[in-house]
């Protein structure tokens, strides 16, 4: 069995118990994840309790009225409140998902609290907030715009409905890194292995018939680590909140590199 030993200051504990908001209705008790670099020592759990009838339904409701009511020092990332954007992603639950997606009825049953980490694997910069540097500069290396060489049209690049159709399952991606940050591979070969939303950001623009540089780009994924340490486990397909499937965009590559060595 292999043993992992976490460093000395990754040993969570138990932090601060709020007190419990007066006459409530409908009590919800959510434990959060919290570690200042400012002040160092353990990450804790914290304890919060809302009242559930005075609060929005959904998890970043309770996170806003938490840190706008009750503590102001909770830290996390949000913005667009209605699953664009991809910031307020952590894991809630056990399961990574967006904030402002999962709604708390659905996390929890009432008598039990909801436990909110942020994204696994990921060095935290403060409570909820990981940093995503080195996702982004994964999806950067796969060029995730369109490369030509043809001059370009005086008005767009043009597509047909059948073309234009292939990239369905594959736009909708939001770079929330809820897939990468829930693959076994990516937690061991974080350094060399792209993860599930790079890939899919690769294949999408692999099939885009207004690209001209298939060839180039598959060349650059040619490498033993890049593309080929998934292991089709199927974390990521679970865990996107936009029912994408990670998974199969890189099992289509994988496809591509074989039928171009034929």
């Amino acid at each position: 069995m292999v043993e992992f030993t976490l460093p000395a200051n990754s040993k969570v504990v138990p932090g601060k118990a709020w007190p419990k908001p007066e006459k409530t209705t409908r009590a919800k008790e959510f434990r959060v994840y919290r570690w200042d670099p400012d002040v160092g020592g353990q990450p804790h759990m914290d304890t919060y309790v809302l009242d559930l009838d005075d609060c929005g339904p959904m998890v970043l409701d309770a996170l806003l009225k938490i840190k706008n009511e009750v503590d102001p020092t909770l830290t996390f990332r949000r913005s667009c409140r209605e699953g664009v954007c991809g910031s307020c992603a952590m894991n809630i639950g056990g399961v990574n998902t967006l904030a402002c997606t999962r709604a708390i009825s659905e996390v929890a049953a009432d008598d039990k609290p909801i436990v909110v980490y942020p994204l696994p694997h990921a060095k935290v910069i403060k409570d909820l907030v990981p940093d995503l540097s080195l996702f982004f500069a994964q999806v950067h290396s796969i060029q995730p715009w369109l490369n030509t060489v043809t001059p370009e049209p005086e008005k767009e690049w043009r597509q047909s409905h059948a073309e234009r159709e292939k990239l369905d399952g594959l736009y909708e991606c939001i770079l929330c890194a809820c897939c990468t940050t829930s693959c076994p591979s990516y937690w061991w070969n974080g350094d060399r292995y792209l993860g599930p939303a790079a890939l899919l950001q690769a294949y999408r623009w692999l099939i885009d018939s207004r690209d001209e540089s298939r060839g180039e780009r598959l060349d650059g994924l040619e490498d033993p680590f890049k593309l080929y340490r998934c292991h089709t486990i199927l974390n990521c397909a679970q865990t996107c909140p936009k029912g994408l499937n990670p998974a199969k965009a890189i099992a289509e590559i994988k496809k591509m590199m074989v039928a171009r060595r034929v």
